[in-house]
């Protein structure tokens, strides 16, 4: 179980952050492959490694048939590992960029708040909230747990459909 956890939460991990983090890297800042958007999707993605990984515990190691709690925690320990990577390479990645991600996201959220033509004082309640979010960012004690919370969500939803699903041995019978 463990090996299988381990396996498909690194494959999982790995493919949402290169993915990510090549978007940023070939994008404008404006772009599709920069938007929270393709992040999700990306993740969405990525994380349907979980329903694979119970899958293949599944009809590997039980003989084609699992009960929901142990498909469940084999997702969720696919999910905290993805989680795990993903947090890890990115502040790696931020710290070979120059920790310069935060200011170009403010700034960038900055510069389409205004052009959204939001009143004076909306667009003063905004900018303070952007900032307040760049200062927050800095401190790794808040930046760590946000980035585990970007992705861990995800992962938990995937975890909890793929055990109801695969709970069920008719669902992607196992192959004798």
């Amino acid at each position: 179980m463990q090996k299988i956890a381990i396996t498909y939460g690194i494959l999982s991990g790995t493919i949402t952050i290169a993915t990510l983090i090549l978007g940023l890297v070939v994008s404008d800042g404006g772009s599709f492959l920069s938007s929270e958007i393709f992040g999700y999707l990306t993740m969405i993605v990525a994380l349907s490694m979980i329903f694979i990984g119970i899958k293949r515990y599944r009809d590997q190691q039980l003989g084609g048939v699992i009960r929901f709690l142990p498909a469940f925690a084999m997702g969720l320990a696919i999910a905290v590992i993805a989680a795990i990577i993903y947090t890890l390479v990115w502040e790696l990645y931020l710290m070979t960029s120059g920790y310069d991600f935060i200011d170009s996201y403010v700034n960038s959220a900055i510069e389409a708040k205004w052009a959204a033509g939001l009143s004076a004082d909306k667009l003063a309640q905004e900018i303070a909230a952007l900032e307040e979010m760049r200062s927050d960012y800095g401190k790794i004690y808040i930046r760590i747990p946000m980035t585990f919370l970007e992705i861990f969500p995800v992962g938990l939803i995937i975890a909890l459909l793929s055990a109801a699903l695969l709970r069920n041995p008719k669902i992607l019978p196992a192959r004798h």
